[in-house]
């Protein structure tokens, strides 16, 4: 990704948030490796309650706007390896550790609802599309596969998410986020990393968690039905907001939105 931030740094503000943040370098796309992530976490720990898979990298790949006979095969193969192939291989080794014990959570993390991707979104491209949404049904795939052992697997997805590289993009910080909605109206209804990470944390320590066995949802709807906020104590829920504001042609008012 040509990015600045390291697993490091993620590590190094798990642990000033006081947890225990610990940073092992793999690729999830060697199998060797992921096999032997999940065999430190087995015998440092014994167990693992909550699998996150959130991995991607995809985003310099994407070829907006254009149809599948335009894009890059070889970068729209690479999404797909990078979007799906990953989670795959991570759930197969990590998911026998999880399983042992009941209660254990799976977090597919994804862009877009199930409402919202059941349509085709042409404007992101056929491979981009099928990564988001083929998320989507892992999640319900290993819902099914691990009811039986008491575990939980679900998909999540942030809303419009000011990351590093979405603040970068528009040349801001998250402390001046707001500049960019002069150019960006609709930009308003974004939300901080935070939000994303209070909705698992909030699943992870729901005790019935199963309900939304599944099921795909947003960190908005995720904020309402908790009571959790983002960063800054508000409630964005972008994906209602994107189809009944911006999507509909309506002028950026994310009253009642957040």
């Amino acid at each position: 990704m040509n990015r600045p931030e390291t697993i490091e740094d993620t590590a190094e503000l798990v642990t000033k948030a006081g947890g225990e943040g610990i940073a092992v370098p793999v690729d999830h796309l060697e199998q060797d490796q992921v096999r032997g992530l999940v065999e430190r976490i087995d015998t440092d720990h014994g167990r693992l309650d909550v699998l996150v898979n959130d991995i991607w990298g995809g985003d310099v790949y994407l070829e907006f706007g254009k149809p599948l006979w335009q894009q890059s095969l070889d970068g729209g193969l690479r999404m797909l390896r990078l979007g799906i192939d990953t989670h795959v291989i991570t759930s197969h080794y990590a998911l026998p550790v999880l399983m042992r014990n009941r209660g254990g959570l799976v977090v597919e993390m994804t862009d877009g609802t199930a409402e919202y991707n059941a349509r085709y979104r042409e404007e992101a491209g056929l491979f981009y599309d099928f990564v988001k949404a083929g998320v989507i049904r892992l999640a319900l795939a290993q819902s099914v596969e691990l009811e039986p052992y008491g575990c939980t697997a679900l998909a999540v997805t942030p809303g419009w998410l000011r990351s590093e590289a979405m603040l970068d993009h528009y040349g801001v910080t998250e402390q001046n986020w707001r500049d960019a909605t002069k150019v960006v109206p609709h930009f308003a209804i974004s939300e901080s990393p935070t939000m994303t990470g209070r909705a698992v944390a909030a699943l992870a320590t729901d005790p019935d968690v199963a309900r939304w066995s599944g099921q795909a949802l947003s960190s908005g709807y995720l904020a309402r039905e908790y009571g959790f906020t983002d960063a800054d104590g508000s409630r964005p829920d972008a994906w209602r907001y994107i189809v009944e504001v911006e999507h509909a042609g309506k002028p950026a008012d994310t009253t009642g939105y957040r």
